[in-house]
Parts: structure tokens; sequence; C-alpha cells
């Protein structure tokens, strides 16, 4: 098509997706409502929401008070590193984001991953930048038979398809079905997930001297992401940063 058909097609494509939005407005990610606000959050709703952004611990992506410059790390990773080497997270996960994330991990809602990808790509993008390869956590066989979806998988791909890098969904295997994380503590958590991941050999030769980027839906003790990132770094991986969608910031949320 020659150039001085983009505007009138850019106009009709304009055009059409306002005529589908005033006939399918989009449902709020938060209350559900259709018509909410021009996307999908009221204007109320988009405000409330935690974006977090710099001054940021380059380590775990917990905000910090000051900032202290670049790659600076809180206390709690200066005591304890954690076993892979960057993270960010877009939003911070309490009451205002809550239904987005439940909404997502347990009902598989997709109409807002867009919006979700496009937050963590902004989030995550020093990470991305340097990324040779996404994977995300995954889940054991038998649960993604039962619910049909990973969701963590699902913002890989569209964190990948954005960036155009190589996503690998099945490469992080889990092999052995561990009981839910929620209301766990942190040390429990651990305990849960310890050696639950693992490459297989063939998978291994895709990780070795690579920078990965390791993807799910929420930080909250770090643990599931830790035995990831561990697996990873044994199968030969140079580096192992995390983009999570939101990350808990109090120890009253924990309960996720």
């Amino acid at each position: 098509m020659s150039s001085d058909m983009d505007p009138p097609a850019r106009m009709a494509k304009g055009l059409l997706r306002g005529a589908a939005d005033f006939l399918w407005p989009q449902r709020s990610l938060v209350s559900g409502q259709r018509g909410a606000g021009k996307g999908p959050l009221s204007a109320a709703e988009f405000a409330a929401i935690g974006f977090l952004s710099d001054p940021v611990c380059d380590a775990c992506g917990r905000p910090m008070e000051i900032d202290l410059g670049p790659d600076t790390h809180c206390a709690a990773c200066i005591a304890r590193p954690p076993r892979w080497d960057r993270a960010r997270a877009a939003i911070i996960y309490d009451a205002a984001s809550r239904r987005i994330i439940l909404d997502l991990k347990r009902s598989g809602r997709r109409d807002g991953l867009s919006t979700m990808t496009g937050w963590m790509h902004r989030a995550g993008a020093p990470l991305i930048a340097q990324a040779d390869l996404i994977v995300p956590v995954p889940l054991h066989y038998t649960r993604l038979v039962r619910r049909g979806f990973n969701q963590s998988a699902w913002l890989a791909q569209g964190i990948a398809r954005r960036a155009g890098v190589a996503c690998h969904v099945h490469l992080v295997k889990r092999r052995r079905r561990t009981p839910t994380q929620g209301g766990l503590s942190a040390r429990a958590r651990r305990r849960n997930v310890a050696g639950a991941f693992a490459i297989s050999k063939r998978a291994a030769a895709l990780v070795r001297d690579r920078r990965v980027l390791l993807v799910d839906d929420v930080l909250t003790t770090g643990a599931t992401v830790s035995a990831c990132a561990r697996a990873l770094k044994q199968a030969g991986a140079r580096q192992v940063d995390v983009l999570v969608l939101a990350r808990v910031v109090r120890e009253t949320d924990l309960t996720i």
C-alpha cells in the first residue's frame, strides 16, 4: 500500500475502534463495570494504583525512601542477597490492585493483559534491554491441566512480543507439585519450593551463558523466583533478572 493511503487507513481504523468502544465498552479491571472510563480503568481507579518507579532497591525492586543512586541495595538485600541479580515490579500489591491481580491469577481474565504488560515493560525496561530470553515461572503440569492457563506465561509472552525477545514458556519445569504459597510464612515458602524447579540438559543449552528475564505475576517473599533463579544459574545462566506485575511491600499483604 502506498504511503498516501496511510492517513485514511489510520482514520478508518480509529473510527472502527471508536465504534467498538461505544458498542462494547471495556470492563474496568477494578470494578468490573463497563464504561467506567475510556480505558480499562477509571481516572479514580488509575490514581489509586501504586506504580513503582525509582528510587527502588536494584536487587529486589522494593521502593526506597531516599534516592542513593543507581545499583543501590536495601538493607534486607545487603544482609541476605537474593539468588537473582535484579528485580523490578510495575505496581504495589495492595487493596487498590488486588482485584486486578486476583482476576488474572485465579479467574484467568485476559482483557487487561495489554495494559499490564505495558506497565511491566515500562518498569522493567533496563532489564528487558539486556535480556537474551524471557521465561515465565511455570506451573506443575497437573495444575496447568486443571486450570487451563498459566498467567505468568501470558505476561511473559506479552512482554516478549513488545520487546522482540524470544520467550521460552516450557524451559523451566516444575518437577513436583507444591502446595499453594498463600498464607505461608517466608521460611515455610522457601521450604515449600526448595528443589521444585529444574531445567533439562537439552534446555540448558538455551540458558548457558545467557541473560535470562524471569517473569511472574506477584513477588511476595521471593521464594518461588529464588528457586527458579537457582535452577537457571545451575544450568549456566550468566544473569537472572526478575520482572513481576506486582510486589508486596507490607508484611500484612503476605496472604496472596
